[in-house]
């Protein structure tokens, strides 16, 4: 047994740590539901798509931004509950630039349509999917950090949804 392993395994044995997991894994629903319900407020604010050709490139730029993180990460990873899966830490592909990939890109998709079609429903919507992308990101680290010890030297050296700024 790694010395990780048994860190995890000493750490998995105490009470509150399941407390925590139990507050972290709610928080990520959280987001999650959040996320999904700005993205979907967008749509009757008329907000989603724009005919905009700058607006376009940058929704195109995040979709092709999700679907280089998802083909790098792999299936593996879609939860609706946040929940680190085996098969290591990648940090390659677009995790090597941000920790966060997939987040990024939906929030670049939403804002582009928010900033093609703006409006303070629309604005509202965009606050919400941010706000929510940031506790799903919240609650994933801690997990991850308690999972894969290296996350913290790699959470030090990749930003987390901007490269070189956040």
């Amino acid at each position: 047994m790694s010395v990780s392993t048994r860190a995890l395994s000493a750490v998995s044995h105490d009470p509150h740590h399941w407390v925590f997991t139990a507050m972290l894994k709610m928080l990520s629903i959280v987001g999650y539901v959040g996320m999904l319900g700005g993205l979907l407020g967008l749509l009757p604010a008329r907000a989603m798509f724009s005919n905009v050709p700058i607006v376009i490139a940058l929704q195109v730029v995040a979709l092709l931004l999700f679907a280089w993180a998802r083909l790098t990460f792999g299936w593996r990873s879609y939860h609706v509950v946040a929940n680190p899966t085996e098969g290591g830490l990648v940090t390659t592909g677009p995790y090597r630039y941000i920790r966060h990939p997939i987040y990024a890109a939906m929030c670049l998709f939403a804002w582009a349509g928010i900033a093609g079609h703006w409006s303070w429903g629309a604005f509202a919507c965009g606050i919400v999917i941010v706000v929510s992308a940031l506790m799903r990101i919240l609650a994933e680290e801690n997990m991850v950090t308690a999972r894969y010890p290296e996350y913290a030297k790699y959470a030090a050296n990749t930003r987390r949804l901007i490269p070189f700024v956040f």
